[in-house]
Order: C-alpha cells, then sequence, then structure tokens
C-alpha cells in the first residue's frame, strides 16, 4: 500500500483513476478546487478511511500543509491532472489554465521534492499543436502557435513539462510524464463541449450532431479504463518520458458522428459549422514506446467503448 496524491482527482479521468488506486489498496489523498471537477465522481470513497478529499487550488502556496493536515502523512507519488482539459473550460479560464500549469505544477514537485515522491505528470497531446508529422511520436516538438487561443492549455502544458523536466535534473526527483490523448468515458460531463459528449448527447436527444469544419480531421479516442491502465504502469515503473498514452485507432470526425448516430439508434442529422482557430487537422499517437517500455497497449475497442460511455448517458449518470 502506498500514500498518494491526487490533484484534479474529482475530474473525469482523476477519478477513474482514484478508483483504480484504492482498489488496489493505495491511500489517496484526493486534491481538487472543483471548477470543473464533482466530489459526486468519488463519492463512493467517502466513508473509506484509505481516502480523503481536500478542497484546494493547486496554486495555493498553503497547498502543503492542506493536504499534509489531512493525513500527516509522507507521500509515495503525487500525480498531476489538475487542469482545465475541455476547450472550453480552459477558454472560460485561460489565466487559471496557466498558472495550474505552472504554478501548480511548481506546488506539487516542491511537496514530491520534501516526500523524494515520484511525480507523475498528466501531460496532452496538445503538445503537438497542429502536428506537421503523423503520427506523433514523442520525440515530436509540436507545431504550436503560442499566441493563439487555445494556447493557454498548450503551452501550460509544455511549461509543466519542462518544469518538471528541471526538478528532475536540478533535484533528483523521480519523475514520469504521461502525454494523454483524446479521452471518453462515463462520467464525462455533458456540457463538457468535447466531441465525444457533443455527439452522444445531441443524437440521444434528436439533435443534430454539430461538425466543426468539414469532418474530414481525425481524432483517436482512448477508452477511460485503458488510459487509467497507462498511467498506473507509469506510476508504477521508473520510466520518465515523456510517453504517449492513447489509442492509436484513428477516425475522422465525420466517420465518428456516423459510428455515434448509429450506436444510439438516432434519427440525428449532421451540421457543419466553421472550425475554431487552430483546430488540429490530424491526431493519432504512435504508442511504440508504450508498448515496449510499459508494456501497454489499448484493449477497449472504440465500439465497445462509445456503448458504455452511451449507457452511462442513458442512465443519466453524467454531471
Amino acid at each position: 500500500m502506498a500514500n498518494l496524491l491526487v490533484a484534479g482527482g474529482a475530474g473525469f479521468i482523476g477519478s477513474h483513476l482514484i478508483d483504480r488506486l484504492i482498489g488496489r489498496g493505495d491511500s489517496v489523498v484526493c486534491v481538487d478546487n472543483l471548477s470543473t471537477g464533482t466530489r459526486a465522481h468519488t463519492a463512493l470513497h467517502d466513508d473509506d478511511p484509505s481516502y480523503r478529499f481536500v478542497e484546494a487550488d493547486v496554486c495555493d502556496r498553503e497547498l502543503p500543509d492542506l493536504v499534509r493536515g489531512s493525513t500527516g502523512c509522507r507521500f509515495d507519488a503525487v500525480l498531476h491532472l489538475a487542469s482545465p482539459a475541455s476547450p472550453p473550460a480552459y477558454l472560460a479560464r485561460p489565466i487559471e489554465t496557466l498558472d495550474a500549469g505552472s504554478l501548480g505544477t511548481r506546488r506539487l514537485l516542491e511537496i514530491a521534492r520534501v516526500d523524494s515522491a515520484r511525480f507523475v505528470l498528466a501531460s496532452t497531446s496538445e503538445i503537438y499543436g497542429d502536428p506537421l508529422v503523423h503520427p506523433q511520436r514523442e520525440s515530436y516538438n509540436g507545431n504550436v502557435d503560442p499566441v493563439a487561443p487555445r494556447s493557454v492549455y498548450d503551452e501550460a502544458k509544455r511549461f509543466a513539462e519542462a518544469l518538471t523536466m528541471a526538478y528532475a535534473r536540478t533535484h533528483r526527483v523521480a519523475v514520469g510524464i504521461a502525454r494523454i490523448f483524446n479521452t471518453y468515458g462515463p462520467r464525462m460531463r455533458s456540457d463538457d463541449g468535447r466531441v465525444v459528449t457533443n455527439f452522444v448527447y445531441q443524437a440521444l436527444a434528436g439533435e443534430p450532431l454539430t461538425i466543426f469544419g468539414d469532418g474530414c480531421q481525425t481524432r483517436s479516442f482512448c477508452y477511460v479504463d485503458d488510459e487509467v491502465t497507462g498511467l498506473v504502469a507509469l506510476l508504477d515503473s521508473d520510466q520518465v518520458g515523456p510517453i504517449n498514452i492513447g489509442n492509436p485507432h484513428e477516425v475522422s470526425i465525420r466517420e465518428f458522428a456516423d459510428l455515434v448516430i448509429e450506436l444510439t439508434g438516432s434519427s440525428s442529422t449532421v451540421e457543419f459549422h466553421p472550425a475554431p482557430i487552430g483546430d488540429p487537422c490530424v491526431r493519432q499517437p504512435d504508442i511504440s514506446l508504450a508498448i515496449d517500455v510499459l508494456g501497454w497497449q489499448p484493449t477497449v475497442s472504440l465500439v465497445e467503448g462509445l456503448r458504455l460511455t452511451i449507457d452511462d448517458y442513458r442512465n443519466g449518470s453524467v454531471t
């Protein structure tokens, strides 16, 4: 059993990660400011003595005292998933997003440094921007416009990676960097604003599915259980990375819309709208490194994962 700090643990991926960690016997302190997460995601653990929730912002100077006051323990690992992640969320909170990647990363790295804990950063495929290399390997440095609206997320994560590596080199903190690609599954907010939630919500409501752009742009979708398995594999390893954790199955947005309509049995049509500024044309991870050094690759097909996600929506558990 390990003592773990999970920042952003009330969010979509963070809450699934906490389920997995507690399920295997770890003790978890979840810290979240609930700006995009909800305590309902981890409510099943509220009475578990191995779980503690701390409502706090990772940028808070008093963060170490706040999290230690909940347990009095030192941490064996710190996992940083605290940031708005969907375009509507980070575009609505641009400065807070940049703070989470800079100040928040620094606060959490300091906890890891003092405790001699492993630090795992949940970075993103947005590191690659609108890529000129396809599929994207970790050696590709990306094509990011630093002054475009969505750069607040891209650059926050790029800085977080740089700061993480600076702590590894300067303070010998054991670090691991995961570059997460599009992840979906139960607990995504209905107003999340990303393509999976938009399409499923619209299809179940019988509304037109809104495609931004011509629909030829591609994405690669990873089911959340697979994503968590990859993150845990990185946590338990001594790998530094960065390592792509995503599903390499690539699909066009138009194909994805047709699949959602088919699986929901909806009569919805599709509507085309102008693409947002900086929207990537392609997105597909090369996961050779994850396979080689972590022994990880996704196992849930897009059809299977979408069916589980659609069932979650139909059961009314989406917040």
